[in-house]
């Protein structure tokens, strides 16, 4: 199993990714050892900011043939450095187990949010939740635990069913516009339009948007911001809210890849158990 990283990035997440990589007895070193690692890890987004491109492109060269780059999110411009480096590249964020996992410190983001902007308590308070995947049922879960009156609001039958099936209401997406004017609290979690300005309009004055998905979100912001509607688009919620968390569970997936490359290359071997 590779246990030389080199882990690149300073935030809190980076920071307690390379913890939890020294605590399951890996060896981490910093960006100018790059030469002596076996598996690079760098943070979620890396390479999508121009000025940050020539930096990587000069550190994956620097690497040593056959060094693993792991990478969160990755984007067009890292794929092609890694490739012209001649080094693998690895998606950790495509791994389901990650996903599943990040929806907790999403959903307990959220919450706070919810909290912070709001002058009322999630209990007794009414909340539409657009969208059922991952996300979505961690932050309906937790409103309802916290006495929230939950609607979720998705396009499959078999999600709103099983929104049924866990004690909130539920409604066909399609319906979007008559439902708005109950909820001056929505959490969107769907990764497409679904909030424009005519369904921003059904909803009362004040209300409050928590836009959960990925860029560019499923909110019109600008008609949003025009209609006096608070509209938040909170991105990367695990690294800003729970970076502790965020960067544990980035090493244990990223130790998860490299056990199973392992195993795959050595069918016989056994790999060392990991804390948790």
């Amino acid at each position: 199993m590779q246990n030389v990283f080199c882990v690149v990035g300073a935030d809190a997440r980076q920071q307690a990714a390379a913890a939890a990589l020294r605590a399951a007895g890996c060896t981490v070193l910093g960006p100018g050892a790059v030469g002596y690692a076996d598996a690079i890890l760098l943070p979620m987004g890396a390479g999508t900011e121009q000025a940050d491109q020539a930096d990587l492109e000069r550190l994956l060269r620097a690497a040593r043939p056959g060094t693993l780059v792991l990478g969160g999110r990755v984007g067009a411009a890292l794929r092609q450095a890694a490739a012209a480096a001649g080094l693998e590249l690895v998606d950790y964020f495509l791994r389901p187990e990650l996903a599943c996992l990040n929806a907790v410190p999403t959903a307990e983001g959220c919450l706070a949010l919810l909290m912070r902007l709001r002058e009322r308590t999630v209990w007794e308070s009414p909340f539409l939740v657009l969208g059922y995947g991952r996300i979505g049922r961690a932050v309906a879960g937790r409103l309802g635990l916290l006495g929230g009156r939950v609607t979720v609001a998705a396009r499959s039958a078999e999600q709103r069913a099983a929104a049924r099936c866990a004690g909130h209401h539920a409604a066909p997406l399609a319906g979007l516009e008559r439902l708005l004017p109950g909820f001056d609290a929505v959490v969107n979690t769907v990764p497409a339009p679904v909030l424009g300005e005519a369904q921003l309009r059904q909803l009362p004055p004040g209300a409050l948007i928590i836009d959960l998905a990925s860029r560019p979100g499923g909110t019109d912001f600008a008609a949003a911001k025009a209609l006096g509607l608070h509209a938040e688009h909170a991105l990367s919620l695990p690294a800003r809210c729970a970076p502790q968390t965020a960067g544990a569970l980035v090493a244990q997936t990223v130790l998860s890849i490299l056990e199973e490359r392992a195993g795959a290359q050595h069918p016989n071997l056994k790999t060392p158990e990991r804390s948790a």
